[in-house]
Order: structure tokens, then C-alpha cells, then sequence
């Protein structure tokens, strides 16, 4: 695509969005900033977190464009919590290793799968729940989406991707799970160029392909150094 802009242009009011990251962490930082400019409202977010105050997803919940969050961890952002303790935000909270898998399930076409996870607390709540072995698990549902925004370290045009490092994340689970996924490339390399070894998300699972051109921040949540 020329753009995040255009990548996103089709992403409505209402839509069921999931995006990579952990933390600040290879997170689609340039798309999500398309879709602030958009201005669809009432989506609907799968994603570890939410962000920070005013980077990352937090720059959706700043301009009221997220109506319900699927997270694990929303530690980090005060508007997140100021949201959903006045009730302007509908929050699922997932056990973290639950929502991998649950975005994995849901990209590899199972629909459900048993889990310990959760049992006995407020997670498990109006699922089914089963004894194996003298354990009981808790049913989860495989989770996609019509959307899912990733970033990558470099991708070709076939929509072929390789993550660095950390920043794989949960980049390739979402990949899997969005019906169209746009994924963000730091670096566009000719097909051919990647190592099929290396590859992490075949261009199968991604639909748009966006080049960030050097425009990613990266920025780090907290930056702790010693004192000189």
C-alpha cells in the first residue's frame, strides 16, 4: 500500500481490530496512528495492552475511538483505567498465555480448546468447564478478527515477515487471526531475498503490506539507568 492511511481505509466504525505488540514493543505504531486520524468509532481491540498514555493504543482511548478492550496486561495507562472505572470502556481481562493461544486457535481454524488457566476465578465465570485427569479446565473460544495490524523488521510484497527479536511477540498470532491483515515493515526486500528458514509470517496470513520508511519511534515504556 502507499500508506497506513489507505491500508486502513476500509477499517469502520464498530470493527473487531487485533494488533501485535507487547508493551511499547513491535507494536504497528505508524497504522495505529492512521486509524486515530480515521476516526472510526466503537472498535473493538484484541491486544496484550493497551499502550501508554498518549502512544500506542493510548492515542485511540485519548480520542474515545476504542469501545471494548481483549488484554492481559493494562497496567501502564491511566486513561485506560480512568475509562473503565467510570464504565466508558467494556474490558475482558484474558490470562496472557489464554490470549496467545486463543489468537493461535483462532488463526489455525479451531474453534475452541481447554485450558487450567483461569479455573476456580472470575475468568472462568459462563464457560464450560471439564475434568481430564483429575484437573479441571476451563473452555476458551479461538478469537479473530476482520482486521489485524502487525509490524515486522522486514517484509516483502508478498507479505512474507521476520520479526526481531522480542519484537515477534504476539505479531505472528495476530497475523493469523485477522481475516485482513496489514502488516508495518520497517525494511521492503525483493522476494526471494528472505530466508525461507527465517521466515515467521508467511505472506498467506497478510493481505497490505505498509513501509515505515525510518518513521518508527520505538519508544520504551520505562527507560531505567544506573546513576553516573
Amino acid at each position: 500500500m502507499k500508506s497506513a492511511r489507505e491500508a486502513v481505509a476500509d477499517v469502520g466504525d464498530g470493527a473487531t481490530v487485533l494488533a501485535g505488540g507487547f508493551g511499547l514493543c513491535g507494536i504497528p505504531e505508524l497504522t495505529i496512528q492512521a486509524l486515530r486520524d480515521k476516526g472510526a468509532k466503537n472498535l473493538t481491540f484484541i491486544s496484550n495492552n493497551c499502550g501508554v498514555d498518549e502512544f500506542g493504543l493510548g492515542i485511540l482511548l485519548q480520542n474515545k475511538q476504542i469501545k471494548r478492550m481483549v488484554s492481559s496486561y493494562v497496567g501502564e495507562n491511566k486513561e485506560f483505567e480512568r475509562q473503565f472505572l467510570s464504565g466508558e470502556l467494556e474490558v475482558e481481562l484474558v490470562p496472557q498465555g489464554t490470549l496467545a493461544e486463543r489468537m493461535r486457535a483462532g488463526g489455525a481454524g479451531i474453534p475452541a480448546f481447554y485450558t487450567p488457566a483461569g479455573f476456580g476465578t472470575q475468568v472462568a465465570e459462563g464457560k464450560e468447564v471439564r475434568e481430564f485427569d483429575g484437573r479441571m479446565y476451563v473452555m476458551e473460544r479461538g478469537i479473530t478478527g476482520e482486521f489485524a495490524i502487525v509490524k515486522a523488521w522486514k517484509g516483502d510484497r508478498y507479505g512474507n515477515l521476520c520479526y526481531r527479536l522480542t519484537a515477534r511477540n504476539f505479531n505472528p498470532l495476530a497475523a493469523m487471526a485477522g481475516k485482513i491483515t496489514i502488516a508495518e515493515v520497517e525494511e521492503l526486500v525483493e522476494v526471494g531475498q528472505l530466508d525461507p528458514d527465517q521466515i515467521h509470517t508467511p505472506g498467506v496470513f497478510v493481505q497490505r503490506v505498509v513501509v515505515g520508511s525510518g518513521a518508527h519511534q520505538k519508544r520504551i515504556e520505562r527507560r531505567t539507568v544506573r546513576k553516573s
